[in-house]
């Protein structure tokens, strides 16, 4: 089966519903704590991703029961530092670094040696980040100058600690409220806004958790050694998949499109909130919380006379997985778009900020970039007729997905490599795209 795909045609106008698949984060966050509770917990529409099965086989590895079915995964709990695992231990995290960084978390009172590795994407990215605190805990934590493979060794008394979240890291902040359910005492988190998923989860479990909101920070407070009782969960769609439809649809001429059930957290829709400022239409209904998650349904409807905007960076946050395919939207804009603050994309599967530039290049779009940012001279009236390859992007599946978008708006004769790559966080990315185009 050849893993590229061509496209030589744009999408036809549409008027339909999709359902998304579940939430990434939610699921990865769900499996950890639930292999943690007192019982048996649940969880339906689990996102059947690589990263999200790499988790559950890492837990499997730890000792940890798991049944996983056409629509539902149960998980029996061990209890906080209830793991049994053999010696010389070694969980391979794929391509996930949710999965890498929040697991060593949940081992900083392994009794023995436990390694972690992962796939030549992940062995690039900064371990240290998350590293460094948690070896504060008492851990013994060594490291491939800062990198992958980590090797972990718990010790038997962690000790809270004070930590600083800097960079905006969901990923960080979570590892050490995972790593703080393991000590006796109160550990202190000032954190730099980010996806707060695992707050609103601890909230929902009655972990002795407060949380007090600064303007430019939270400052999060962990009491450890409290039991996690066991509990069930549906997942709702992901922000982050569905953002490359919503993009389609506002690009594509005379459409309209409605994505059941998705997660609107305040901290994972800043792609809604810029899409807005650039004249994007996009409207929630059937808005719920479920808990403590912000659940609704969205229509986008096709969008002309698209804004150029100098992007706020308060948003970047909210929106660091979906700047890929928000550039898009500024390549078809009127005037020069502005996004800057945004160091941390080059830190992701691929060098995403420069990767976002390289296909716009591609497509004819002038742009001028920095370490940090992306000047965007958008063309209203862009179509293309020419060939595109896109190749050796290390295999990131939002490099992916934007291109199989941008050939489907703009045109031209694309060939687009390593297609499989969407199995790590949207396995039915195509099957929507091939119902979209019926």
């Amino acid at each position: 089966m050849s893993n590229v795909i061509k496209i030589n045609k744009t999408l036809k106008p549409f008027n339909k519903s999709v359902i998304i698949e579940g939430d990434k984060s939610l699921s990865i966050r769900w499996a950890m704590l639930a292999s943690q509770a007192i019982g048996q917990s649940s969880a339906i529409n689990i996102l059947k991703s690589d990263d999200v099965l790499n988790t559950l086989k890492c837990l499997r590895k730890l000792g940890v029961q798991i049944k996983l079915s056409k629509n539902k995964c149960i998980i029996n709990g061990m209890g906080i530092n209830g793991y049994k695992y053999k010696k010389k231990t070694v969980l391979d995290a794929g391509n996930s670094g949710t999965l890498g960084r929040l697991i060593i978390g949940l081992l900083i009172h392994a009794k023995n040696k436990i390694k972690i590795v992962g796939d030549k994407s992940l062995s690039k990215r900064d371990f240290s980040r998350i590293t460094d605190p948690l070896a504060n805990f008492g851990a013994n934590i060594t490291t491939n100058k800062g990198r992958l493979p980590v090797t972990i060794e718990g010790t038997i008394n962690p000790k809270p600690i004070k930590y600083f979240e800097n960079k905006g890291s969901a990923q960080c902040k979570s590892a050490v409220m995972l790593a703080s359910l393991n000590t006796k005492g109160t550990t202190t988190i000032k954190a730099k806004k980010s996806r707060d998923h695992t707050e609103l989860l601890f909230k929902y479990l009655k972990l002795p958790i407060k949380i007090i909101k600064k303007t430019n920070y939270d400052l999060i407070k962990i009491s450890g050694k409290k039991k996690i009782n066991a509990f069930n969960y549906k997942i709702p769609a992901d922000i982050s998949s569905s953002s490359f439809f919503i993009v389609l649809t506002a690009l594509s001429k005379k459409s309209k499109l409605k994505i059941k059930n998705v997660n609107i957290n305040p901290s994972r829709i800043g792609i809604i909130r810029i899409l807005k400022l650039m004249g994007v239409k996009v409207k929630f209904s059937n808005y719920t919380i479920y808990k403590g998650e912000k659940i609704a349904d969205l229509t986008i409807k096709s969008t002309k006379n698209l804004k150029a905007i100098n992007c706020p960076q308060k948003f970047n946050s909210s929106a660091i997985d979906e700047f890929l395919i928000i550039f898009l939207i500024a390549a078809k804009a009127k005037g020069v778009s502005y996004f800057k603050g945004l160091s941390e994309l080059n830190k992701k599967e691929s060098p995403r900020l420069k990767w976002g530039a390289k296909i716009l290049k591609l497509m004819g779009i002038k742009t001028i970039t920095t370490k940090d940012s992306i000047r965007i001279f958008g063309n209203p009236d862009l179509k293309l007729n020419k060939k595109i390859i896109i190749k050796k992007f290390l295999k990131d599946h939002r490099v992916f997905m934007t291109s199989v978008i941008a050939a489907l708006i703009f045109g031209g004769n694309w060939t687009i490599h390593d297609k499989e790559s969407i199995k790590t966080s949207f396995p039915s990315f195509l099957k929507i795209i091939k119902y979209l185009r019926k």
